[in-house]
């Protein structure tokens, strides 16, 4: 190394010796794959200051600022990302994520909608706009994501289980059981799913003992919400 080193130095100068912007940007990826966020975040810095346009390093911060919770102040980071390169659609969906985590659905589902303009094959958009648009109450275009998500992989719990929530809020309550009882074939273990499942059954149906099992099934996984329904209904 010390001769690699007095070579660069006698040869080319100090400054020839210095990690070039993509090594800089490889490495942060490198400490992002170790979920080593703050250490990522600063050899994005350095990778900015070598060219403070390059935009998928500004994307890459944004998200080692996410990861760390830190959603309001990765949002200029995107925005600085799409200014660099609008054509990109993951700082678009990344800071539709973060607003969506902040509760601003409105401004989350038009960065969705423009992720999703730039490449509609990348399925993550269409189920976390369905949840942006669940957060609005536009139950009917949250079904259509939803469905759109289920259509590229049908095994997936979590997306059958907020379509039921948007089918119980377009009363559909048939429907939203049908996704409820797919939620727990696939997942088993999601006491949440059980509960909704059984509060449905007997608000909607007056399925007492089915709602019931369900209700306790829920419990017995942890989710306490339940014992209240089923003191006042089962016992």
């Amino acid at each position: 190394m010390k001769r690699i080193l007095s070579i660069c130095l006698l040869a080319f100068g100090i400054a020839s010796c210095s990690p070039s912007e993509e090594e800089l940007f490889q490495a942060g990826i490198q400490k992002m794959d170790q979920q080593a966020w703050g250490e990522a975040i600063e050899y994005f810095d350095r990778t900015l200051e070598q060219n403070p346009k390059n935009a998928s390093a500004l994307n890459a911060k944004g998200v080692a600022l996410f990861q760390q919770g830190k959603y309001e102040e990765s949002i200029p980071v995107f925005t600085a990302s799409i200014e660099a390169d609008s054509s990109l659609y993951k700082p678009w969906f990344n800071r539709a994520n973060a607003s969506f985590e902040l509760g601003k659905f409105k401004e989350s589902l038009a960065d969705y909608n423009m992720a999703n303009g730039l490449d509609q094959s990348q399925t993550d958009i269409y189920y976390n706009r369905g949840l942006a648009l669940l957060g609005l109450e536009q139950y009917e275009d949250a079904l259509l994501d939803f469905d759109a998500a289920l259509q590229v992989n049908p095994n997936q719990p979590l997306v059958y289980f907020n379509r039921a929530k948007a089918q119980i809020g377009n009363n559909d309550p048939a429907g939203a059981m049908e996704s409820l009882t797919n939620t727990v074939n696939l997942d088993p273990r999601n006491g949440a799913a059980f509960y909704l499942l059984g509060v449905t059954r007997m608000s909607a149906t007056g399925e007492k003992e089915e709602g019931c099992a369900d209700l306790k099934m829920a419990l017995s996984l942890g989710y306490t919400e339940a014992k209240t329904w089923i003191d006042d209904f089962c016992e």
